[in-house]
């Protein structure tokens, strides 16, 4: 759906010479013309208006002087240096461009007709008088020559393999009668043809075509030929073929004109020969001929050359050229050139260029120069409101096909409806303004501007047939002439629509380099006329204006980039340099074919995408790969050639994050990313809503909704309380209806009954019920953008999914209970924990108060309702449970139940007294805590199935609360419980409740086997044990105690209890507790004892105490020493690799300090397969990957891990061996305890001086840079890559961080030092 619009026009008339030029060429390095007439031959540059060079071809008797001579082929070879040219009279003469030498380089008798060049220029095939084809390669060396008239059909010829008759065969359309009509001749060819061969090449090079005039029959016949000269396909006979002949450079169809009976038509054949489609000319059958067909390089237009065939009153004829584009299989007729009847102003000579698809060069015979560059442009309607109709306006002849995609998606070529016109239309625009942009103007080839608007008088909606109209068309308004130069075609350019009697033109200015900017209305005097109010001339070509609609800005590009700014609204209109808000002019760094105006940031903006798909934001380069762009209010929508469309809000981002935005692959809930076909381009965007068309390179249409813009639509709709449009956009385009609470929580809750008076729909409410989920959609799904307010949820100690269905249950029982009776109940249900029993309850009132108001729902309804949500087990259960009978045998009557299953069970449950009835029902549903109360409720005869119903399912603690502590039940219980504590080895708990109860002697036995000693010996003297037995006792307790190397309270119970001083103060001695163990010696007068067991314990413990010192000072230095070797080995590792493999190596990261990975060693993927089902694996498998063994591949973290627990076990000690110290000092030991002082100090010491080393400062960080002398380039950018976060390689095992010492503690005596 896209139009041709010229971007620019240059007219040379500079040029003069003898004669009249006949063949012309475009040389691709330089762009200048050469052009041959009967007399020379001229190489002339355009764009200065210079002539490079010239050559007589009169002098060395080429062509003949008296100007007779013809030059019937001129083709300029690139890398030769020169232009070759053929006359009629059968000279092939090579042009140096370089020297201006000529040189003859073959003749041929019969002189020539034609010559052709292959694509690749290593061929040429002429054409003589003769009718023969002679084909060359680049360096005048003959291949073949054969005759043009062959009577094979050559080596394509069709195969028969004799299936039947013709007259036998289907004939489709034409009927039976077909098959008895007979082959008329062939008619010859008519009267104006000049019966010179053509020839054109395949794009390729392959293949070349002739069409010629047929001894035989006169009618004109196109043959096919290979590159070898070998004659590979006919065309079958064809009536009415005329002389243009061009192949289409794809390779597809060679193009033609035919005329018909009743018709004028372009054909295309196959390479085999046969017709493949058409279209016809917009002519009468005998109004003009067919003098060239022209493809493009691109194969994208084909331009056809016409002339009229009558002469008008002044004997002259019309000469014109039509460009036609094919789209969805329908050619559409994009640009008319009229040339007028003045025969000097006539086109003598046109092609296109061979570098630049969209250029056409035309030659008339008063040497005047024309080139034409044409873009593809969308023209679509610029409105920013509801209203714009979202209108795309395509230009097909003297009609423009309209699309309101805002009511309707119409695939071209059809469309809404059509504007029918008296000429051809070359440009059609809308009016530049934000409201009311549906109006369309049509600047036709007569140089009349059409307006169109839709009619003020109100209309019928509806046809004659009774159908309704989705769109109203336009109805002519008005028509006013432009002043259009009479001296060339297309004279005015680039018009644009501003005000409602207001247009912008662009002409050619008064230099070649130059354009004139004219502002437009209609004359007071002048009639339908346009006048010119304001004019300004502009140094430099300019080839696009844009407008923006909300600013009145218009922006003016020139043919080198540079970007201007028209300031039209005034008097007198001006142009200045287009620059920054810092007054630095901006350009474009190339020429752009589309352009627009935009706001990126707050700033003003002029986006350009080039034919090279690289899209510009002034002189930023934005992207390098875009197919097309639209700019939709504060959208900026691209597609590109990697099969995606992105929709980005410009006033959240500035040029740079621009370029990054689309610079990124976009994550998993980009929403500004969407994948499409390759190569979609953007038709347009409709204004207000979400909805994005877009045309597949096949030609067909394809309407998307783009997340972002459906997303910032919503976003629109939820602030201004629109929740029904929400809601139904959100429905239909699967986006999740949590966002509608998410969005804005406060305000949802706020306005509870808008949303549900909006809505206004049972079902519609209960959807959003049903997909509430306490995900936070803003979050996670559907990010917010950054430019947008943080939205606050309310602190609330409820979930998400509780409060919107309270504060919807609410709303709805407070405005109409009975109409919302099904939404209540969805409420209820779709809670966290189901309110299910509520919901029971709500239909069994239903049941028992039928409501009479219309549109209530009965109990039937509800109850049937209810089983689509909940399983119907579930319900049966939880009617069960509510101890309602009719309420169970309503569910159960609903689901699909077998009455034999639940009416037995129901009837014995009715039969049982009520509590022991709810009893067995909690006990059915497993409710065994109800079941409990129900059945301790049910009389004493019932506890012993209480006792049973305790002990199965361990309901002790229950159970008691539901007795009075001096009942039976309740010491029944208790020891119960005892009984469960002791077998769960909780003995004292155990005790605990022994003794509540009164039972004294199995509390007693609790105690001793917890080693509660303390309450042990309080329950014995509550039994008032004999002394013999208290004093056993002590030293039963006494001895558990020492087991478990708690001497102090040992020494006690046999002191105080035992009575026996020597056993406490021995057990004292053994757990080297120096000072008590002094108390009772001296308390009891046992002085003995220190010589015999006290003093040589003090010698025993100091020498034991040094040895341990001296072991862990031993170890410790070895483990510190190996985790120095460890860790140079890893660095240098680590460092290898960088050199190795770079800074994109994967493995960098596990050699850093904070990894463990050795690829080199064995034990590398050892721990893969380790389950971590349970904890005590997980603890197994973090012990045998910290294993000391050398090479394996957590050594270092074992390491660490042993040298803090040596300095931990160091650091205890200060206690003990303060203790030490004391006694040994006390008892004149003073060489033992400066030695043991001494040793310990040391050992301090050594592991305090080695934290720093072991524990590095920044061990938990990544390394700094590895900068230096030694270092490369790979692992200097490796080094600063691996600062950045990273995985671990092994999550579980972290680095162990250094113990903390306890250098507070006062350990050490002075008097030693």
């Amino acid at each position: 759906m896209r139009n041709l619009k010229l971007l620019k026009s240059l007219r040379s008339s500079e040029l003069q010479g003898l004669g009249s030029p006949q063949c012309f060429c475009v040389r691709a390095d330089s762009g200048s013309l050469l052009v041959a007439s009967q007399f020379s031959i001229t190489e002339f540059d355009p764009r200065s208006g210079q002539v490079v060079c010239e050559a007589s071809l009169t002098e060395d008797g080429f062509l003949p002087e008296d100007g007779s001579g013809v030059v019937v082929g001129l083709q300029d070879l690139a890398e030769l240096q020169s232009a070759c040219l053929a006359t009629a009279g059968g000279d092939v003469v090579l042009f140096n461009l370089n020297s201006n030498q000529m040189e003859c380089v073959g003749s041929v008798d019969s002189g020539l007709t034609s010559m052709s060049w292959s694509p690749d220029e290593e061929l040429v095939v002429l054409t003589t008088g003769q009718e023969t084809i002679i084909m060359m390669t680049k360096d005048f060396e003959p291949i073949t020559e054969v005759g043009i008239h062959q009577d094979d059909f050559g080596e394509g010829k069709f195969i028969t393999v004799g299936w039947g008759k013709k007259e036998t065969q289907f004939h489709g359309s034409e009927g039976k009668q077909a098959a008895q009509k007979k082959l008329q001749g062939v008619q010859p060819a008519v009267a104006w043809d000049d019966r010179r061969p053509r020839v054109t090449w395949r794009g390729d090079g392959q293949l070349f075509a002739i069409g010629a005039i047929c001894p035989q029959t006169g009618a004109r016949k196109v043959r096919v030929w290979n590159r070898e000269g070998v004659l590979q396909t006919t065309s079958e006979p064809i009536n009415g073929l005329e002389q243009a002949l061009c192949w289409k450079p794809s390779g597809s169809l060679i193009a033609s004109a035919q005329r018909h009976p009743n018709k004028h038509s372009v054909v295309f054949m196959e390479k085999n020969g046969l017709l493949h489609g058409d279209f016809p000319l917009p002519l009468s059958k005998d109004q003009a001929k067919v003098k060239e067909l022209l493809w493009n390089s691109d194969s994208a237009v084909l331009a056809v050359w016409l002339e009229d065939l009558t002469a008008g009153e002044d004997g002259h004829v019309n000469t014109y050229i039509q460009l036609w584009t094919v789209g969805n299989y329908h050619w559409y007729l994009k640009q008319s050139l009229d040339f007028g009847r003045d025969p000097q102003k006539a086109p003598v000579c046109v092609c296109w260029d061979t570098e630049r698809p969209l250029r056409l060069h035309v030659v008339t015979y008063n040497w005047t120069c024309f080139a034409y560059d044409w873009g593809w442009t969308t023209e679509r309607s610029p409105g920013v409101d509801s209203a714009d109709n979202a209108s795309v306006a395509v230009i097909d002849g003297d009609k423009v096909l309209v699309t309101t995609f805002r009511q309707c998606v119409v695939p071209p070529p059809m469309c809404s409806f059509e504007l029918q016109l008296k000429s051809p239309v070359n440009q059609v625009m809308f009016l530049c303004r934000p409201t009311l942009t549906n109006q369309i103007a049509a600047f036709t080839l007569d140089g009349h501007v059409s307006l169109f608007n839709q009619d003020s008088e109100e209309r019928v909606n509806k046809t004659t047939d009774g159908f309704e109209a989705v769109c109203r068309p336009l109805d002519l308004q008005k028509t006013y002439r432009f002043p259009v130069p009479q001296d060339e075609p297309l004279a005015l350019r680039q018009l644009l629509w501003l005000q409602d009697e207001l247009f912008l033109a662009v002409g050619s200015g008064l230099l070649p380099a130059s354009s004139t900017l004219m502002i437009l209305h209609p004359g007071h005097d002048a009639g339908d006329t346009l006048a010119v109010r304001s004019q300004v001339e502009v140094d430099g070509v300019v080839v696009s204006v844009v407008h923006s609609a909300q600013t009145g800005t218009v922006a003016l590009q020139m043919e080198d980039g540079q970007i201007m700014k028209l300031l039209w609204d005034g008097p007198e209109a001006s142009v200045k340099a287009w620059c920054d808000s810092s007054g630095c002019r901006i350009n474009f760094p190339v020429p752009c074919i589309q352009t627009s105006l935009c706001s990126i940031g707050g700033t003003e903006s002029l986006l350009g995408l080039t034919d090279r798909s690289r899209l510009y934001a002034g002189d930023t380069e934005l992207a390098s790969n875009v197919c097309s762009f639209a700019v939709c209010d504060d959208f900026l929508l691209v597609t590109t050639h990697s099969h995606s469309c992105r929709c980005l809000q410009l006033s959240a981002l500035t040029v740079t994050g621009l370029q990054a935005a689309l610079a990124s692959d976009g994550g998993q809930n980009d929403e500004t990313l969407r994948r499409v076909e390759r190569g979609s381009r953007i038709v347009t965007v409709v204004p207000q809503d979400t909805r994005v068309v877009l045309q597949m390179p096949r030609g067909n249409l394809e309407t998307v909704h783009h997340r972002a813009l459906v997303l910032a639509q919503l976003r629109k709709w939820l602030d201004q309380l629109r929740f029904r449009e929400s809601f139904e956009c959100m429905r239909k385009l699967r986006i999740n209806l949590n966002l509608i609470f998410d969005h804005n929580p406060k305000v949802f809750l706020e306005n509870v009954e808008t949303f549900i008076t909006q809505l206004d729909s049972i079902n519609s409410i209960n959807l959003f019920l049903t997909e509430l989920k306490e995900e936070d959609t803003t979050s996670s799904m559907y990010p917010r953008p950054d430019s947008s307010p943080l939205q606050t949820r309310p602190v609330s100690a409820q979930k998400k999914v509780d409060v919107v269905c309270d504060a919807l249950r609410s709303a709805m029982e407070s405005m109409d209970p009975n109409k919302f009776c099904l939404s209540i109940l969805t409420s209820h249900v779709k809670k966290t924990v189901p309110e299910l029993e509520i919901a029971l309850q709500k239909v069994h009132e239903l049941r028992e108060n039928r409501p009479e108001a219309p549109g209530s729902v009965s109990a039937e309804e509800a109850l049937k309702y209810l089983l689509f949500l909940v399983n119907v087990n579930d319900l049966y259960e939880h009617s069960l449970g509510t101890y309602d009978f009719d309420l169970v045998l309503m569910v159960a009557e609903k689901s699909q139940k077998d009455p034999k299953e639940y009416l037995p069970f129901l009837n014995m449950l009715t039969s049982l007294e009520p509590n022991y009835q709810r009893y067995t029902i909690d006990k059915h549903l497993k409710r065994y805590k109800k079941a409990l109360v129900h059945l301790a409720k049910c009389g004493e005869e019932h506890f012993p199935e209480v006792l049973h119903l305790v002990k199965e399912q361990k309901l002790y603690s229950e159970a008691l609360r539901l007795y009075a502590a001096d009942s039976p039940q309740y010491k029944f219980l208790s020891c119960g419980y005892a009984e469960h504590l002791m077998e769960q080895q909780q003995a004292e708990q155990a005790g605990l409740l022994l003794w509540r109860c009164g039972e004294l002697v199995r509390a007693l036995q609790a105690f001793t086997i917890s080693s509660s000693w303390r309450n042990a010996i309080c329950v014995a003297q509550q039994i008032a044990l004999p002394p013999d037995q208290l004093a056993l006792l002590a030293r039963d307790l006494a001895e558990k105690l020492t087991e478990q190397r708690r001497y102090s309270e040992a020494a006690l119970l046999l002191d105080q209890y035992a009575k026996d001083c020597e056993e406490a103060i021995l057990a004292l001695i053994t757990g080297a507790v120096w000072e008590e163990a002094l108390r009772l010696i001296y308390m009891h007068s046992r002085q003995d004892i220190t010589e015999t067991n006290l003093k040589p314990a003090l010698l025993e413990a100091v020498n034991t105490q040094t040895v341990f010192l001296e072991a862990q000072v031993a170890t410790f230095t070895r483990h510190r020493n190996r985790l120095a070797v460890v860790r140079e080995q890893k660095e240098k590792a680590r460092l290898d690799m960088l050199d190795e493999d770079g800074p994109d190596c994967p493995d960098v990261e596990l050699y850093s300090e904070a990894s463990s990975a050795m690829t080199a060693s064995k034990y590398s993927q050892s721990n893969s397969r380790i389950s971590s089902r349970s904890s005590k694996n997980r603890r197994k498998a973090e012990r045998k990957k910290l294993s000391l063994k050398e090479g394996s591949p957590m050594e270092d973290r074992a390491l660490m891990h042993a040298l803090g627990e040596i300095l931990s076990t160091v650091d205890k000690m200060r206690e003990e061996v303060h203790g030490l110290l004391t006694a040994l000092v006390l008892f004149q030991f003073d060489k033992q305890a400066e030695k043991l002082q001494l040793a310990y100090e040391g050992t301090l010491q050594t592991v305090e001086a080695a934290v720093p080393e072991v524990w590095p400062e920044g061990l938990q960080n990544n390394h700094a840079p590895v900068t230096g002398p030694n270092s490369t380039a790979n692992s200097i950018m490796a080094s600063f890559q691996q600062q950045r976060p990273a995985a671990a390689s092994q999550p579980d095992a972290e680095i162990p961080a250094a113990p903390k010492m306890r250098n507070g503690v006062k350990w050490k005596l002075v008097i030693l030092k």
